[in-house]
């Protein structure tokens, strides 16, 4: 996966402390926040917007008052896919592999390949046999515990579930696990091979890029976070519509009817609320009034 898609998909985290009374929370002028309150335009009750990191150090999980709250008022829990739902990981599994019988070897020349292998090998301790098959956007997520600067990393989206479950919200997904492998399907299997190593031969730069990644992220400065995604070096130009906008706007869809029935809580990669194409501008287009929530 490549790191402007870990990007997309991979933020979440708050370090707030604020709590309010009666149900109301307090709105944060600064707009330096990933919580969000959706509201108007037909609500009954207003609905919670909040960006994701999926993956973080343990100790950098810090789930603020106000979100937690967020979560207490709202009817259901709405993530990317249903990781609630056993059939979910029996999907990925049966998704991850390349079509037509493609190989990994397939993509590279000789040269290109001892590379990969020899990085498997001696930096993962894992033979790239095992992986033949597999869609090398999935085989770049295995180098993200390698960019990460702890050893010990957690989901967040399994603590944002965890609260939700203690709160008795159900757990639902905007997206199926067979709608995700059809958008890596959509990128040249050659293109994501190039990306796999490119991100092998320069990985400290990679390691780089994370920590900005990171820093945008905890800062809550979704200016920073939309300034990272438009950066070249991050690739997301090329296949924008497919990571980002064509997503956004289907679940925009989605939600415009499911708000309407109740309160809800979702929860999304923070690069997917940013830009003219992000879930802020989408849903104010459409007549919401989306306000930041004090968020530290």
């Amino acid at each position: 996966m490549k790191l402007v898609y870990f990007f997309c998909l991979m933020l979440s985290l708050s370090n707030a402390k604020a709590q309010t009374s009666n149900n109301v929370l307090k709105t944060d002028i600064t707009g330096n926040t990933l919580l969000w309150e959706i509201s108007g335009n037909g609500l009954a009750a207003p609905s919670y917007l909040f960006g994701t990191f999926h993956l973080l150090c343990k100790d950098d999980i810090n789930f603020s008052e106000t979100l937690k709250q967020a979560i207490n008022n709202s009817h259901e829990i709405y993530l990317e896919l249903d990781l609630d739902d056993p059939a979910t990981v029996m999907g990925a599994l049966m998704l991850m592999n390349m079509k037509d019988g493609k190989k990994l070897k397939d993509l590279y020349t000789t040269d290109q390949y001892k590379r990969v292998s020899d990085f498997f090998k001696d930096s993962l301790k894992t033979p790239i046999g095992l992986f033949q098959r597999m869609k090398p956007e999935f085989l770049i997520a295995l180098l993200y515990p390698k960019m990460m600067p702890c050893n010990s990393a957690s989901s967040i989206e399994e603590e944002i579930m965890q609260l939700g479950k203690e709160a008795g919200k159900e757990i639902k997904g905007l997206e199926t696990m067979a709608f995700q492998a059809s958008v890596f399907d959509s990128i040249p299997y050659e293109k994501q091979a190039e990306e796999l190593l490119n991100t092998i031969d320069s990985l400290e730069k990679s390691k780089a890029e994370f920590a900005l990644m990171l820093n945008a992220y905890k800062s809550q400065r979704l200016d920073e976070i939309e300034k990272i995604v438009n950066t070249p070096e991050f690739g997301a130009a090329e296949n924008q519509d497919i990571l980002l906008d064509n997503r956004n706007k289907n679940w925009v869809q989605q939600l415009k009817v499911i708000m309407k029935k109740n309160a809800v809580f979702t929860a999304v990669g923070a690069g997917h609320l940013v830009g003219k194409n992000g879930l802020i501008a989408l849903l104010r287009a459409e007549g919401y009034t989306v306000r930041g929530l004090e968020n530290r």
